[in-house]
């Protein structure tokens, strides 16, 4: 995804997050709007990495390695989850799709240095095996869909992205998180119309029998191409030790001399 400052964010998203009790690798912002599907009455899912001060981390009990927060703040209905940066950078390496996401997301509300360091990193922990992460993903969504007395079009979104994403990534070696991007490659006929219902209407718009049935088989097959896509990708096995050596080294940096602002 082009990372860039995004000149359209909220005010109020950078007051949210000057709030933070901990200093900040970065905020950015996660979810629907990240998709390219948020609807009128969507929250917003910013998602952070912060550093505890080096006293927080060194004794017998390490507390607020992840900083959770649900609300309405300044009027915006605010999903905030951070974690310290000891913590993302080990799920970064655990094939964790979702982080992953989260540092290379352009809808950047607050950046650094260390920031643009970490991204420059990040094609070197992408492996294969992300895949597992998509699919496991689809699967815990079509699961929550189908399991919905009146099943509604937005889980159905999150399924297709997560698919079309993963598919992307086996294929190209890069992320794209945005539906209405990777469907410039799919083609997939039905899907402008189902953003559009979900970007015009209520976070709730439901979706018929018919449609169930419909989508069923075309989950069924990109969850296939996913598979196909993962085995025939160019994409290592594991990172490597020099990623790996060098995200170690990126965290002491960071611990001894903390962050530096954006240039």
């Amino acid at each position: 995804m082009t990372a860039l400052v995004n000149p359209a964010i909220d005010s109020r998203l950078q007051r949210i997050v000057a709030a933070q009790c901990y200093p900040l690798l970065f905020a950015t912002i996660s979810g629907a709007h990240l998709y390219g599907f948020p609807s009128p009455d969507s929250d917003y899912d910013l998602r952070a990495s912060h550093v505890l001060p080096l006293e927080r981390v060194v004794g017998l009990a390490i507390s607020d390695e992840t900083l959770e927060q649900a609300s309405i703040i300044e009027g915006l209905e605010m999903d905030i989850v951070s974690h310290d940066i000891r913590k993302f950078l080990g799920l970064l390496m655990k094939k964790n799709g979702y982080v992953l996401e989260q540092l290379l997301s352009p809808l950047i509300v607050q950046t650094t240095e260390e920031h643009a360091e970490l991204k420059a990193l990040a094609p070197q922990v992408i492996t294969k095996h992300h895949a597992h992460h998509y699919q496991g993903f689809a699967h815990t969504q079509w699961k929550l869909l189908t399991k919905e007395p009146l099943p509604r079009v937005k889980p159905l979104l999150y399924v297709y992205r997560v698919l079309l994403t993963g598919i992307y990534l086996m294929r190209t070696g890069r992320l794209e998180a945005n539906l209405n991007v990777l469907n410039e490659t799919f083609r997939l006929p039905y899907l402008p119309e189902l953003i559009a219902s979900k970007t015009s209407g209520a976070e709730q718009s439901l979706l018929s029998s018919a449609d169930i049935t419909f989508h069923e088989k075309e989950i069924e097959r990109l969850r296939g191409d996913l598979d196909v896509s993962s085995e025939r990708s160019f994409l290592p096995e594991s990172a490597g030790d020099d990623v790996k050596k060098a995200l170690n080294d990126f965290l002491i940096r960071i611990r001894m001399h903390g962050l530096r602002p954006a240039s």
